[in-house]
């Protein structure tokens, strides 16, 4: 079994940071802190270990900002080269994921300081990711914060410029949301551009997950981006465009097919056939598509099914999955056969009764199938 990810966090990276801080301070009561955040660490998930350290820190480190930003500057390890999950702590110093809890420590205490907390999260940055704690500052200086995350978007570290687009993110998991990005993210958009051909893949993934964020409360904007951005595309700028439109492309929108090339399908559903009418919750359902050409040339198709999944009412709940992408030659058939499991996940309940398949091609329906789920 992998190594529970809240572990990450543990008692010898809390040790190794209260090494560093001591040798930096000397009037630093390690103990005092390796107690504090070590208390019921256990127990604990990888968030909420962070925040105790956070809150270890405040309470040891001096209650003078600039002294205390002075003791964790002097206490970083060496900048990370490729891999953000390459640092850790050791007699080199500090990075890896010791560097979540002190971007914190500057995200709540830094506010008076912001010259000072930039050139902090900067530095801690290259040695893992500020991505969570520059939204403190986004929040309360936008206007200062943006100024200095577009000069940072051209900066020669890869862990710098990745942060423009990270930080930004209008709904990046496990971190606070960004609302007046969410109500118009032309700000994020500006910095995205110039980010888009950057030469990490490092980089360009993550201007691709902000652009997906942006797409769940502004799809028209997004699609209208892909299609401006795929004028005259490396091969890496379209890769970025579609990982950009993954949630568009999932929700069958037309607009966003359109601009990778899957245009309205010229294809005859000749059957959905269901092999399975009736699956007993743990096993598969499986059925079949037979469809046929009517283009006189090769059409790309983007094959989707979704499953209206019968609730404790009575009513459905559609969830989409994905199934291929093929490129069809012109007058020729395609069968499909596709097994689907259903059984027990954290993320659904299953009721038993009629279920509903529906096939999507290029984002247009091409019929339904029903079956039966029976629950044991």
């Amino acid at each position: 079994m992998p190594e529970p990810f809240k572990n990450l966090l543990n008692k010898q990276v809390i040790h190794g940071m209260a090494l560093h801080f001591n040798n930096q301070w000397p009037e630093f009561d390690a103990t005092g802190f390796e107690a504090t955040a070590l208390s019921n660490l256990d127990q604990l998930e990888l968030k909420a270990r962070g925040e105790q350290i956070t809150h270890a820190m405040i309470q040891y480190l001096p209650s003078d900002f600039e002294q205390s930003a002075e003791i964790m500057l002097s206490s970083l390890g060496p900048e990370l080269q490729d891999n953000v999950s390459a640092g850790a702590v050791d007699d080199n110093g500090i990075a890896g994921w010791a560097i979540m809890p002190m971007t914190h420590y500057v995200g709540l205490r830094g506010h008076d300081h912001f010259d000072l907390s930039m050139t902090l999260l900067k530095e801690m940055t290259k040695r893992s990711s500020s991505e969570f704690a520059i939204r403190f500052f986004i929040l309360e200086s936008p206007n200062k914060t943006l100024s200095v995350l577009k000069g940072w978007a051209t900066d020669n570290n890869q862990h710098v410029r990745r942060l423009v687009s990270e930080g930004t993110r209008p709904r990046l998991p496990w971190a606070m949301r960004l609302p007046d990005f969410i109500k118009d993210p032309s700000p994020v958009i500006a910095l995205l551009e110039i980010l888009k051909d950057d030469e990490t893949e490092y980089v360009r993934r993550s201007v691709a997950n902000n652009l997906n964020d942006i797409a769940k409360d502004h799809p028209n904007v997004v699609t209208d981006i892909a299609a401006q951005w795929m004028k005259d595309a490396s091969q890496e700028r379209k890769k970025l465009i579609r990982h950009a439109c993954r949630t568009l492309i999932k929700n069958g929108n037309k607009k966003a097919l359109k601009v990778l090339g899957y245009g309205k399908p010229r294809i005859t559903c000749t059957s959905i056939d269901i092999l399975t009418p009736q699956v007993v919750f743990g096993d598969a359902l499986q059925f079949v598509l037979s469809i046929s050409s009517e283009s006189n040339q090769e059409q790309a198709l983007m094959i989707d099914y979704i499953i209206h999944h019968r609730k404790a009412n009575g009513s459905t709940s559609p969830k989409v999955f994905k199934w291929r992408a093929l490129t069809l030659p012109a007058k020729k058939e395609l069968i499909s056969t596709k097994k689907h499991a259903i059984k027990d996940i954290t993320t659904r309940v299953y009721y038993p009764g009629m279920h509903t398949v529906e096939v999507m091609v290029n984002g247009v329906s091409q019929g339904t199938a029903d079956f039966t789920l029976i629950m044991p």
